[in-house]
């Protein structure tokens, strides 16, 4: 099963908390009972998000995280890449792999492909459209193979 951790999801919750709050900064208190998550989960994954440059921290009374950027300008792709590492559908699919297979595999073009459709939809898929009612995702995905590989209907 291909998923995120717990981590990353309340990482994009977190992000989403953020995003809509009509104050610029929230402390990571403020943060956990907003989202209803564990404060020591939350604390590291604030962490997380300061250390890769989605958050900057104010310190001070009324101190606390704020987006680096505007949140239509932070993707999807930034916040998992940020707790999880880059993005790999498969061993291969990561830069500098050394899998024992590569001298005959014969699916690792594919793969990557396909990885490369992933982390480009999901980079297209921005914090400001998972905040927005009803948001549905526009794919871009190429349709090179559709009519030598799958036969059509009778009558189309």
């Amino acid at each position: 099963m291909f998923r995120i951790t717990r981590l990353t999801d309340y990482g994009v919750m977190l992000m989403t908390e953020l995003a809509q709050a009509e104050e610029s900064v929230l402390n990571a208190a403020a943060l956990a009972a907003r989202s209803r998550l564990p404060a020591p989960s939350v604390s590291k994954i604030l962490q997380l998000l300061l250390k890769s440059g989605l958050l900057e921290s104010v310190r001070g009374a009324g101190g606390g995280y704020r987006l680096t950027r505007d949140a239509s300008g932070i993707s999807i792709r930034d916040i998992i890449v940020a707790l999880e590492g880059p993005i790999a559908i498969t061993e291969c699919s990561l830069d500098h792999s050394h899998c024992d297979q590569q001298d005959h595999c014969t699916t690792r073009s594919n793969w990557n492909l396909i990885n490369k459709a992933v982390r480009g939809t999901l980079g297209d898929i921005s914090l400001a459209d998972m905040i927005t009612p009803g948001f549905k995702p526009v794919l871009h995905l190429e349709k090179r193979y559709a009519d030598i590989r799958m036969p059509m209907a009778q009558g189309q």
